[in-house]
């Protein structure tokens, strides 16, 4: 089974939440909270009653607005808001070995319509 979800949208990258933990010790935990309810919505409106339990292999593309930020940049930070809103909200047990078994990357440019699509897919059992 394969589900698909987009994100509008940019999310922070790894760049601005760590300047934002050296800021101030809570601004870093903010700014994961506020990337995380803007991936939460989502999630609720296209994943609505999604519980997978087999382990999944994560596809992401990114589609940002210009090729100003670093590839790493992009996906690190994404990878842990993404990861960790799909359990909040059910859709995932956990986040670990046994339920993520590899995530793959793509990037692209898309000046209109910056966004993430996240394929979630079903490998095994």
């Amino acid at each position: 089974m394969e589900y698909k979800l987009i994100i509008i949208g940019k999310l922070p990258g790894l760049n601005e939440y760590t300047a934002a933990n050296r800021t101030h010790p809570k601004e870093g935990g903010r700014m994961k909270k506020d990337a995380e309810e803007a991936v939460i919505w989502p999630i609720r409106q296209q994943l609505r009653g999604i519980h997978i339990t087999k382990p999944v292999l994560l596809k992401y593309n990114f589609y940002e607005p210009n090729r100003k930020r670093d590839l790493d940049n992009i996906s690190s930070f994404a990878h842990k808001v993404i990861q960790d809103s799909l359990v909040k909200t059910g859709v995932l047990a956990n986040d670990g070995w046994k339920e993520i078994v590899g995530f793959l990357d793509q990037f692209y440019c898309d000046p209109e319509y910056p966004r993430i699509e996240v394929t979630i897919k079903e490998v095994g059992d």
